[in-house]
This record gives C-alpha cells, sequence and structure tokens, in this order.
C-alpha cells in the first residue's frame, strides 16, 4: 500500500474533487446512458460539505475523498472517489473500514446508494452493506452497525 493519509476537506478541494467525480464515475454513467459531463460536476459542487468530506492523499498530493454526512439515524457514505491509479491497492479498503469503525463505536446505521452495474458495490457487499432497493439507475445500501 502507498504512503497515504487522509485530512479534512476545505471549500478549495471543490474543483478537484469534482474532475475526480467525473473521471470515476464515467464509464458507469455512459453505460447507463445518463453521462454529461457539466452535470456530473456540478452536482458534487451542489453537495459538497467540506464539513463532512475527507480528502485523501498519497505521497502528499490529492487521490480522492470521501464524505460521510449525518442524517437522521444514519450517516450517508457520499462522494467516495479514489484516483483510478490508486485503485486496487488497499487503500479505499482502509479508509472505508476505518469510517464503518467509527459507526459501529457509535452504533450507527450507515447507507449509501452505488450505480447500477458500478464494480463498487463488491467493495460494499464486503464490508456488510446490503441492497434496500433497487432502481433503475441506483442501487440503495445499508449497513447495521457491528
Amino acid at each position: 500500500m502507498a504512503d497515504w493519509g487522509i485530512r479534512p476537506a476545505s471549500a478549495a478541494d471543490v474543483e478537484a474533487v469534482a474532475e475526480l467525480r467525473a473521471l470515476v464515475l464515467r464509464a458507469d454513467l455512459e453505460r447507463l446512458g445518463r453521462y454529461d459531463a457539466r452535470r456530473v460536476r456540478q452536482r458534487l459542487r451542489d453537495g459538497f460539505v467540506p464539513a463532512h468530506t475527507q480528502v485523501i492523499e498519497v505521497g502528499g498530493a490529492f487521490a480522492g475523498c470521501v464524505s460521510l454526512r449525518p442524517a437522521e439515524g444514519a450517516h450517508w457514505l457520499e462522494h467516495f472517489y479514489l484516483a483510478p491509479r490508486m485503485q486496487g491497492g488497499g487503500i479505499g479498503t482502509a479508509v472505508l473500514r476505518g469510517l464503518l469503525e467509527r459507526c459501529d463505536r457509535e452504533a450507527t446505521l450507515v447507507r449509501l446508494n452505488v450505480l447500477r452495474g458500478s464494480p463498487a458495490r463488491r467493495l460494499y457487499e464486503r464490508h456488510g452493506f446490503s441492497v434496500e432497493t433497487e432502481e433503475p439507475v441506483d442501487v440503495f445500501m445499508v449497513r447495521t452497525p457491528r
């Protein structure tokens, strides 16, 4: 695993996160007939909350992000993106494990949605998420605290 760390996000991170989102989601959104280069970035900008977001850095450089947004009775895991060149090396698993351990300590349910057909769904299933509902584009998943 590369030399990596996590830091709190700031408002200045929004464009890097928007670009990474567009890159990471493009293949799945194109497969689903939903890719719009402007919209994929703007949806991130509209929902970006630095206070709930952490930036993943590898070798001191931006490599990804994740948000854990509090909601009534649960946390929403959102905007979990890792640069393609960093995927498969254990960083995403380590980040997810840390967030889920925190939610377990707090006895908090975790919810997320993943695009239908996305390989990310397997990561979430390996960490105890199960499908709540499926829609034409999104799959909504939930994980109860351990």
